[in-house]
């Protein structure tokens, strides 16, 4: 049948179009992709643990399914209590030998790793889709990221080194799920070049394959890698509190990062515990309305679901109006869905804000807190609607949450005083610069925050009373790359400060009397 002529001056009526999984992008395909590049990693269904130089088919692998649309994926074969000691006894001996190859040996080896990943950087940003639920070009950034910051490293480590030596024992990691590659990965591959032992838990939501991949290609370099999964509490008595341990690098929650630093400082034993906390962005005085949107719109770059995101706005009262006006086109503009559908199997990957939250539970967890803040008097001002996104007929969404705004949600609800890790935002209304500080300091301490102001004097005053890391006038902060330095401030952060010639102080020793910059439990220091 002809298809009906559209009517002159009306909108296309034109249905849809069927979105079908892009050609070669499968699990299925990522899986066998994985099997050919690390055959010694990957076997069968299963994916192994990584410890005393070798693969090791144990461990009880978890049942796993793909935040993307409910596709059974690879599960983290978790370790117990003891096998976890051998692993990391075994990363000591490893340790002992490895800070003693020459400085110009590591610099290859990491080179020659920096290489294998760069070869397989499509199927490593693949992987990510798939288990942590990346839109494509983020994913891509991930792996991009990762490659370029330790390549820097490697340029400038000579100088980095001088007066230093590694730890007494290896660096353990343990990091949240959102960025495997330009976080876990890049901190892993910079403690080897400063001539330490690495070992790194898997994290229990996602990035298990990707992570997996990348260790394989590190250990056939010779880099002292070990990388094993688990349940948190049977192994942190091996991966915290052990005393083989040099230094433990956290990355994630705060409820978790407390327990973590209570063992650390009970043990005196290095460390780095980045936290989460509620970064604020803050209008006052300000009148650039047209440049705020296309910034606006980017602080939903993966469904908020990262350290640097900006879940809040606390907005002075008379320029509520002109905020909404810039804000609502903002998020009326996201896209979001399935990151691997297509109209036709020839056309590119979609360019998409943010694919599914990490799992169909913490999706429900958002929705249900935003009803019940509504309920308790919270006002929306914006809620997505699921048919909007960019999905596969009949598939699972149950991990993906519409783009959603609250004004003034209640103290009685967690959004208003927690990161939501997902696209909720929450607005703020004051009357007071007093006001204005007292809501961007809500969560006592942030890694990073922003104040959007016209003028600069106004910035120069109010931006120390910021309790942030980093702060940025008028545009969003990242936690940065190369010499970029990163840390927190209050709860938000723990230990060592890291980024740039910070990360390589913290997991090396200098002179006896060195005080790193950092949050100790004794003295604060900012670099």
């Amino acid at each position: 049948m002809a298809p009906t002529p559209e009517t002159p001056g009306t909108p296309s009526s034109s249905p849809t179009p069927t979105l079908t999984l892009k050609p070669g992008t499968s699990w299925q395909d990522a899986w066998q992709r994985s099997l050919a590049a690390a055959p010694e990693a990957f076997h069968d269904d299963q994916v192994r643990n990584l410890w005393a130089g070798a693969w090791h088919p144990d461990g009880d692998p978890l049942p796993a399914i793909s935040p993307v649309d409910g596709t059974p994926i690879a599960g983290p074969p978790r370790l117990d209590a003891e096998a976890a000691r051998h692993a990391v006894r075994a990363s000591l001996d490893q340790h002992r030998a490895w800070r003693h190859v020459p400085l110009p040996e590591r610099k290859a080896r990491i080179s020659a790793t920096l290489d294998a990943l760069t070869e397989h950087r499509e199927l490593l940003a693949l992987l990510l889709v798939w288990e942590i639920g990346k839109p494509w070009k983020l994913a891509q950034a991930d792996v991009d990221r990762a490659i370029d910051g330790v390549r820097w490293y490697v340029s400038d480590i000579d100088r980095m080194l001088v007066g230093r030596s590694p730890l007494p024992g290896p660096v353990s990691n343990i990091a949240s799920w959102n960025y495997p590659m330009s976080v876990l990965v890049h901190a892993m591959l910079v403690q080897a070049l400063a001539g330490n032992a690495v070992i790194a838990k898997t994290p229990t939501d996602g990035g298990l394959s990707c992570l997996t991949l990348a260790c394989a290609l590190a250990a056939r370099e010779g880099i002292p890698t070990t990388l094993v999964s688990g349940n948190g509490s049977e192994l942190s008595a091996s991966l915290i509190r052990s005393p083989e341990i040099g230094c433990v690098s956290f990355v994630g929650g705060r409820d978790t990062g407390a327990r973590v630093a209570t063992a650390v400082a009970d043990l005196g034993k290095r460390h780095i515990l980045e936290q989460e906390g509620l970064n604020t962005w803050g209008i006052w005085h300000h009148t650039d309305w047209d440049a705020l949107t296309p910034l606006l719109r980017k602080t939903f770059d993966y469904a908020k679901q990262r350290c640097t995101a900006y879940p809040r706005f606390v907005v002075q009262r008379d320029a509520f109006a002109d905020f909404l006006a810039a804000y609502l086109p903002a998020v009326r503009a996201i896209r979001f869905g399935h990151p691997l559908a297509v109209a036709a199997p020839d056309d590119p990957l979609p360019t998409l804000d943010y694919g599914p939250l990490i799992n169909a539970a913490k999706a429900k967890e958002l929705a249900d807190l935003t009803t019940e803040a509504i309920s308790r008097g919270a006002v929306p001002l914006h809620r997505g609607d699921l048919a909007a996104g960019h999905f596969l007929p009949s598939q699972d969404t149950s991990a993906y949450l519409p783009p959603t705004t609250l004004l003034a949600p209640p103290p009685s609800s967690p959004l208003h005083h927690a990161e939501p890790f997902g696209p909720v935002d929450t607005i703020v209304l004051v009357d007071t610069e007093a006001e204005l500080l007292a809501a961007m300091n809500a969560s006592n301490g942030a890694l990073v925050a922003t104040l959007s102001t016209d003028d600069p004097e106004t910035y120069s005053r109010l931006a120390p009373q910021i309790r942030a890391f980093k702060i940025g006038h008028g545009k969003p902060r990242s936690r940065g790359d190369r010499e970029e330095l990163f840390g927190g401030f209050g709860n938000s952060w723990r230990g060592a400060f890291v980024g740039g010639d910070l990360l390589v102080r913290a997991v090396t020793e200098g002179p006896p009397t060195e005080r790193l910059p950092g949050n100790f439990p004794d003295y604060h220091l900012m670099p």
